[in-house]
């Protein structure tokens, strides 16, 4: 231990190594576990396992884990110690390691495939490979460790598991238009699997933290979700790790142990009591945490739970002992954050083992320990973490907390009325889209021709896409619109010509104005070259919301999120059409009825077309609408609403 720049010593905690569970086994003695151990019981596979939070929470659900994968040989430790069955050290981004563990698997009945794989947002220009890699489960060698999502559907496709469980972050849906998320939902539909698409706050079933994930679940058995009912009030930090030892708290000096007593409080919370279930009697492991530096002893003493590290300098200008903030307060506002005994934590991530500067305990003058990071991500006391501090809190950061897989995996369970057909379901959701597309293909064939994507010319960008997204924002009646269209329908090129006579046909000033802003372009055949598709925005100044239009309009597969498409969602659900989060729920949603494939943009144009000209928020044109006989609005709707909606027309 030598002293540093960092204000403490540095120190490396001691190397914990786990014997691994008695009724673990390797691939050679598989077999013999299904024989013995796995006989008679739900098998689950995790991929991507971590540490096993997602292995955990099937497991509370009625599942036992047969085989976990991961390729962080510290965290497979940790699953290899807390778990029965395989703990496999694969990348499955190698094809043959795939192969190898299907082999492995051949000979088990396994009823559900978890896991949470790194997903990145692909942009527009990396989709057009998506559905080759789909089609051929993922086996491209040069992109084998950028789309691990298609190694786990690859995994699914093979094995072919009863029920399908995958967990990510929310970010990986809203950056790039839920893209690898309906790309897999479309590959478990055509499998036979009905899907469904969460997202939810871990909060809601007892996780004492602000967590938002996104859950993936599919099953082939029914076509139902019966999630349980959410929890009125949250689990406190104080419900979560207030019986927890007090530290000794000395500027530079060590924080916590591997082993202390522990005495258990009159009045433990419900939480706490599961937490303790099966751990030692007496005893509290890991209970530890990193030194602390002098002048953050200080700086902790002088925070509450809501001063932000950039309010710090005015607390600090009359401290006697002289306190000085390190950090830049204009990029380091949010630096600190003291944590609230009556509030919900702040999302435990893998950062904190870096630094636990956003989890100061409410109390104590340091950072929350090991255990407490564990329990505020709901793994039980008697859960043991392999390697180094650091390692610990790195597992525990990039975990699933148990409780919030426990949660997705009940909505999974055998149905009491199965009847135990495994060989697929036509998925609602599917049939719903089906019906959508065949009523876009006869608009586009009709007068709205111009509002819908039409098949994209490899040569030649469509004139109408970017007319039509010029005008968007001005009012024109449709008769007028459609009289403007017929101008550009067969035009190839913008002329002066062209340009003085939609100006001439303009029907307002403003529509006028609009279309001046094609003068750009005039003249400039090659501008028009689909190469040149993605330029064509710039060169107009069109407006995000027209940009986007544009880009649908040439058959870009995107998702239009605005009032008319969530209203369109909310009601195809069941919902209120002003629910609430409709931004990030309202484009869950929608997913559902885009889906994905060569019709997804030709879709989204009609969900538009629905939500403007049908589907309104008061008096909705219900019978000339596809989803006439699949929309539960509809249901609970006078039962003289079509007779409405006829004499409307």
């Amino acid at each position: 231990m030598k002293g540093s720049g960092y204000g403490v010593p540095l120190e490396r905690s001691d190397y914990l190594k786990l014997a691994p569970h008695p009724d673990s086994c390797t691939p050679e003695t598989f077999q013999e576990w299904l024989e013995g151990f796995g006989k008679g019981k739900r098998l689950a596979v995790d991929l991507f396992s971590g540490a096993g939070g997602l292995s955990a929470g099937v497991e509370r659900a009625g599942w036992t884990t047969a085989a976990a994968v991961d390729f962080d040989e510290r965290a497979l430790e940790t699953h290899r110690a807390n778990f029965p069955g395989l703990s496999l050290h694969m990348d499955l981004g190698d094809p043959a390691e795939r192969d190898r563990l299907v082999e492995i698997l051949a000979s088990a009945n396994i009823d559900l495939v978890a896991g949470g794989p790194p997903c990145q947002p692909f942009s527009r220009a990396g989709r057009n490979k998506i559905r080759d890699l789909v089609k051929n489960h993922g086996r491209d060698p040069e992109d084998r460790r950028k789309e691990l999502w298609s190694a786990y559907l690859d995994i699914v496709t093979r094995v072919r598991p009863r029920v399908v469980l995958m967990e990510n972050v929310p970010d990986m849906g809203l950056h790039d238009d839920f893209f690898v998320i309906r790309t897999i939902e479309e590959k478990l539909e055509e499998l036979g699997y009905a899907t469904q698409v969460r997202l939810v706050d871990a909060w809601n079933y007892g996780v004492p933290q602000h967590r938002k994930r996104l859950i993936l679940l599919a099953r082939r058995d029914v076509a139902e979700f019966n999630w349980r009912d959410p929890d009125v009030q949250p689990t406190t930090l104080h419900d979560a790790i207030g019986d927890l030892p007090e530290l000794e708290v000395v500027p530079t000096a060590r924080v916590g142990e591997r082993e202390m007593s522990y005495r258990k409080p009159r009045n433990l919370s419900p939480f706490a009591e599961m937490m303790r279930a099966g751990a030692p009697r007496g005893r509290v492991w890991d209970h530890m945490t990193r030194r602390v530096r002098k002048d953050d002893h200080r700086i902790f003493e002088l925070m509450g739970s809501r001063t932000k590290y950039s309010d710090l300098g005015e607390l600090l200008k009359t401290d006697e002992e002289k306190t000085y903030q390190r950090y830049a307060t204009d990029k380091y506002t949010d630096k600190y954050k003291k944590l609230d005994w009556q509030q919900l934590s702040r999302t435990i991530t893998a950062h904190i083992a870096k630094d636990g500067y956003w989890y100061i305990h409410p109390e104590q003058l340091r950072t929350l320990t090991v255990r407490e990071a564990a329990r505020v991500q709901t793994f039980p006391d008697r859960f043991r973490f392999s390697g180094t501090r650091s390692d610990a809190f790195r597992q525990i950061g990039n975990a699933v907390p148990p409780l919030l897989g426990e949660a997705a995996a009940e909505a999974l369970k055998p149905a009491d009325d199965a009847s135990g057909d495994r060989e697929g379901l036509q998925p609602h959701w599917r049939e719903v889209r089906s019906a959508l597309t065949e009523w876009a293909k006869q608009r586009r064939d009709g007068a709205d021709w111009y509002q819908l994507p039409d098949e994209p010319d490899v040569e030649q960008v469509s004139l109408h896409a970017a007319v039509v997204a010029i005008l968007s924002g001005a009012k024109i009646r449709p008769a007028e619109m459609a009289e403007l269209m017929g101008i550009v329908r067969r035009a190839k090129r913008l002329t002066a010509k062209l340009l003085d006579r939609l100006l001439e046909m303009a029907p307002t000033a403003p529509a006028r104005s609009r279309l001046d802003r094609l003068a750009p372009l005039v003249d400039k055949p090659y501008a028009w070259r689909w190469e040149k598709r993605l330029d064509i925005p710039g060169k107009l100044g069109m407006k995000p919301g027209e940009k986007a239009l544009y880009l649908l309009l040439i058959g870009e597969d995107l998702m239009l999120v605005g009032q008319g498409t969530l209203r369109v969602a909310a009601r195809m659900n069941g919902l209120d059409t002003n629910h609430p989060n409709r931004l990030s729920e309202g484009r869950v949603n929608l997913v559902k009825l885009v889906g994905a494939g060569k019709d997804a943009p030709l879709r989204m144009g009609a969900i538009r077309l629905i939500g403007s000209d049908l589907c309104r928020e008061d008096g909705p044109v219900c019978s000339d609408c596809p989803f006439l006989a699949y929309c539960p609005d509809r249901k609970a709707r006078p039962d003289d609403l079509l007779t409405l909606a006829a004499s409307q027309k």
